[in-house]
């Protein structure tokens, strides 16, 4: 039961307009640094996920996101969008890993999402393909 409210709530947060929210805390996982400095997570998309959820990185350090999807019928998309904050992501996806790379400058919670939809039907973003990148 927690899981829904977190995900309704996680919703609600996410097709707000606006600046960055807050949101009860869904699974997370904080960027590992490496060697050279740069913050890196892996993030895997699917029918209407992102997993994990939630993406902890430290603001002004250089990010690298891998992110792929599960392969299926369905285009699926990956978007940040927080110019504010140095971030302005809306790439397209596939089962290929994309890597993208930006490097945070203030700290917030930034959805990010999955902007395609089908025709008539629910976007998936609506359908849950979200989630938060949360810099500290």
């Amino acid at each position: 039961m927690r899981a829904i409210a977190q995900s309704a709530v996680l919703a609600a947060c996410l097709a707000a307009a606006g600046p960055p929210c807050a949101t009860a805390d869904p699974p997370a996982e904080r960027a590992s640094v490496g060697a050279d400095g740069v913050q890196r997570a892996r993030i895997e998309g699917g029918s209407y996920f992102f997993r994990p959820e939630r993406v902890t990185v430290k603001a002004n350090v250089p990010v690298e996101l891998t992110i792929s999807v599960e392969r299926g019928l369905a285009p699926h998309s990956f978007v940040i969008q927080a110019p504010e904050a140095g971030i302005d992501i809306d790439e397209s996806l596939s089962s290929t890993p994309k890597t993208i790379r930006f490097t945070p400058t203030t700290a917030g919670s930034y959805p990010f999402y999955c902007r395609n939809r089908l025709l008539f039907l629910e976007s998936h973003r609506e359908k849950g393909m979200a989630g938060v990148l949360v810099v500290e």
